[in-house]
């Protein structure tokens, strides 16, 4: 199922292709909920994973931010561990935790018990998606995935980590085992994406939230070549891809490399530097998150300078620097948006 006419020159997949846009496109990673009184209202008493299995509920969800804000894109209400879940790994996501892995992964054998990913594994996914593009219409929406090395972090640690020591050791002491998984969370990466695509998303994700740890060689070396391999076969399908990752400044000219189209760049690197490091890309990014608690001015100032850098892009897509925080004011967000889109950039 293809996106519609109208949605392919949405002017969202407009800015991420790196052509002339009347205003600049705005979208909030982790707008689907979180903030939202009606997403709290939807998810009480459902379980984070169980909510990302209901093709209704996924539905609901995704749209909420779009009918409240009026966003220039919709990204798919899932989470970055769904598809590990989806084949049989033991784990849960924990209130005030996060993803908690029942078994680690520590050996080849850990790992050659994890299934390949195939749709039938998320035929909720497919529902969810085709619900979603028929209420969609001309408002695009994003598929997502974690990437390769986020994923193995949670497996390897079994749970959220600061330090990521246990998996440096893998990388380092077991380099077989590390690329036997880091090949099968590829598989599983990829093919999450393109159930989506193959439903009718318009563009791909691919969340590397936890990269910012590692250095240069390391990311080069051991974590690049799978998400390059995800986001090569992701170019096959005719969709621009996004490649995010938080503390990443160190690493956006590698993940600009690695085959993303648009980069994103978190608050913490200087969008004017960003643009400087991705090369002839387009960006995403990148306000504060706590922003948003700054009085209205103040918001819309820093707002207005993102805006103005990012004209020395190829395209530029405003999104805050990562997530929407859970406490967040709604109404702020809705001010945030009717603002970017009604920038003048001419």
């Amino acid at each position: 199922m293809s996106p519609s006419p109208a949605a392919t020159d949405s002017t969202f997949l407009r800015a991420a292709r790196g052509e002339e846009v009347d205003h600049t496109p705005v979208w909030y990673m982790r707008q689907a909920g979180r903030s939202l009184p009606e997403y709290l209202k939807v998810r009480e008493g459902i379980a984070m994973l169980d909510s990302c299995m209901d093709p209704e509920l996924i539905v609901e969800i995704t749209m909420q931010p779009v009918r409240r804000y009026g966003v220039d894109a919709a990204i798919f209400f899932s989470d970055i561990v769904l598809p590990v879940k989806a084949v049989g790994v033991d784990l849960d996501i924990k209130p005030g935790i996060g993803p908690v892995v029942a078994e680690p992964v520590r050996t080849l054998a850990d790992v050659h018990r994890i299934p390949d990913l195939t749709p039938e594994h998320v035929t909720y996914i497919t529902q969810a998606v085709q619900g979603l593009t028929a209420e969609l219409g001309a408002t695009p929406l994003i598929g997502f995935a974690g990437a390769p090395f986020t994923v193995a972090s949670y497996l390897v640690e079994g749970g959220p980590s600061k330090e990521h020591a246990r998996t440096k050791a893998m990388m380092h002491a077991a380099p077989e085992v590390w690329d036997a998984l880091m090949k099968k969370i590829t598989q599983i990466s990829t093919a999450f994406l393109k159930v989506q695509v193959d439903a009718g998303a318009s563009a791909v994700q691919l969340f590397d939230s936890w990269a910012g740890a590692l250095t240069p060689r390391d990311y080069a070396e051991k974590v690049m070549p799978y998400s390059s391999q995800v986001l090569a076969e992701a170019g096959t399908w005719g969709v621009p891809r996004t490649h995010f990752g938080v503390g990443t400044t160190n690493l956006l000219t590698l993940m600009g490399e690695a085959g993303a189209d648009v980069v994103g760049v978190d608050w913490r690197t200087p969008l004017t530097r960003g643009i400087e490091l991705v090369g002839d890309r387009a960006v995403q990014g990148n306000l504060d998150p706590t922003l948003v608690f700054a009085p209205t001015e103040v918001m819309l100032e820093r707002a207005a300078a993102v805006i103005e850098e990012g004209r020395a892009a190829k395209g530029h897509i405003f999104n805050l620097g990562h997530g929407v925080i859970p406490s967040t004011n709604p109404d702020q967000l809705k001010k945030l948006t009717e603002f970017v889109q009604s920038y003048p950039l001419r």
